[in-house]
């Protein structure tokens, strides 16, 4: 019959001493301590594999590795046996995983994310997304593996945000980390979008409501600010712009060359770059293509219509037309780049009678036809084209002091 080994005390194992050639003390179990020539002390596991093969594990040096210690590695290693998996085999895939995971950390798969989508948004939507991970998410939670980001760790983050009282910025940031936590899932390097979760975590979005001169009378004495405005002549067209197409700031400040015909009098604006994911067609009156034209010899040759004055590889800065109202004494309470929408939303209809759902569709606004179903980009567009020529002149008017008709229910 076989001696069975004695089990190991912390003593023997702290007394034992070198020899000249290395040599084992069992624990059982198929556990034992290698004792090397230099005093090194390993813990080792010898078994035999299902194919016949004898093979060992390491369970780590003493003292690092104690001997309770050694001991539960054992019993862990001997549960995978009775289950039936190789405890070797399974030390090297956790390493891998681990390793793994070491690398695609959370800013390594959201730059992958931004690279790989980079065709589906603006140059300055992905310059701004980028901003916001760099600057709010990457220093909280970048360098960590994405397979083990919690929805805690992205709320904290998040929360510093909220903290400052960018709460639409927080949203928006949650929303791209979603996206990013959906492509590690779609890699199959993460299990789940963890900001599914804080759906209701953060503060509501306070609504947005841009001030905007709606009056034709004030109208009138901003249009003629605007027209002896000096500042720089980029930031000149595009806020002489501004009133005449009244689109969104952002659109406008990254209006290139290649989406604009001026022989056939149109703005083509791609899908990627509206706020409602469509193609949109700006029909150009007279006044916005003469505009276009005396800007075309300056910026003609580059990207953008309106460049950034710093470096022709971005466009104008989002605060050039709210800084130039600024400085012709217009505060944000009284005058946005963004109001001069509702300013053509309000006129257009109660002054000029136009139609609500041609102000509708040049706003860019989801207009659905008599069967519920979205109208296509060029919906009405000789008629749009007729009413946009008809608002410029209106505006030349204004400014020239002639046509200032109230709004309804406004005293003369």
């Amino acid at each position: 019959m076989p001696k069975l080994a004695v089990p190991l005390t912390d003593a023997k194992v702290k007394t034992a001493k070198p020899r000249e050639k290395a040599y084992t003390l069992p624990d059982g179990g198929g556990m034992y301590l290698e004792v090397g020539p230099s005093g090194s002390k390993i813990w080792r596991m010898a078994y035999r594999q299902p194919n016949g093969k004898n093979t060992r594990l390491t369970f780590g040096p003493y003292p690092e590795v104690s001997l309770l210690q050694a001991r539960e590695k054992r019993a862990d290693a001997r549960k995978l046996r009775v289950d039936g998996i190789d405890p070797a085999k399974a030390k090297r895939d956790q390493k891998l995983a681990l390793a793994t995971a070491a690398v695609h950390t959370f800013e390594t798969l959201a730059r992958e994310w931004l690279a790989k989508t980079a065709a589906e948004r603006a140059a300055t939507t992905q310059a701004k997304n980028t901003s916001w991970l760099e600057r709010n998410i990457f220093p909280e939670i970048g360098a960590m593996p994405i397979s083990t980001i919690k929805a805690p760790d992205v709320l904290a983050a998040l929360r510093k945000i909220e903290a400052r009282g960018a709460i639409e910025s927080a949203h928006k940031i949650k929303q791209l980390c979603g996206q990013v936590f959906r492509f590690a899932v779609s890699s199959g390097l993460a299990e789940h979008d963890v900001t599914a979760g804080l759906r209701d975590a953060l503060a509501a979005v306070p609504e947005a409501h841009y001030a905007a001169i709606t009056e034709p009378k004030l109208v009138a004495d901003l249009l003629r600010s605007i027209h002896a405005y000096g500042g720089h002549s980029y930031a000149t067209v595009a806020l002489k712009l501004s009133p005449l197409l009244f689109q969104r700031p952002g659109e406008l400040r990254s209006m290139e060359w290649a989406e604009v015909d001026l022989d056939a009098a149109e703005w083509r604006i791609p899908g990627a770059k509206m706020k409602m994911k469509s193609d949109h067609i700006v029909p150009l009156a007279r006044q916005a293509v003469e505009l276009l034209r005396a800007v075309r010899p300056m910026t003609g040759h580059g990207q953008y219509v309106f460049p950034s004055i710093r470096t022709g590889e971005r466009c104008m800065s989002n605060n050039t037309i709210n800084a130039a109202l600024r400085s012709l004494g217009y505060d944000k309470e009284v005058m946005t780049g963004h109001g001069f929408r509702a300013m053509a939303r309000t006129i257009l209809d109660e002054v000029l009678g136009e139609r609500v759902d041609l102000i509708e569709h040049q706003l860019a606004h989801a207009v659905k036809d008599p069967n519920g179903r979205a109208y296509n980009r060029t919906a009405h567009l000789p008629a749009r084209r007729a009413m946009m020529q008809r608002w410029a002149d209106y505006l030349d008017k204004l400014r020239a002091g002639a046509d200032v008709v109230p709004l309804r229910g406004e005293a003369a």
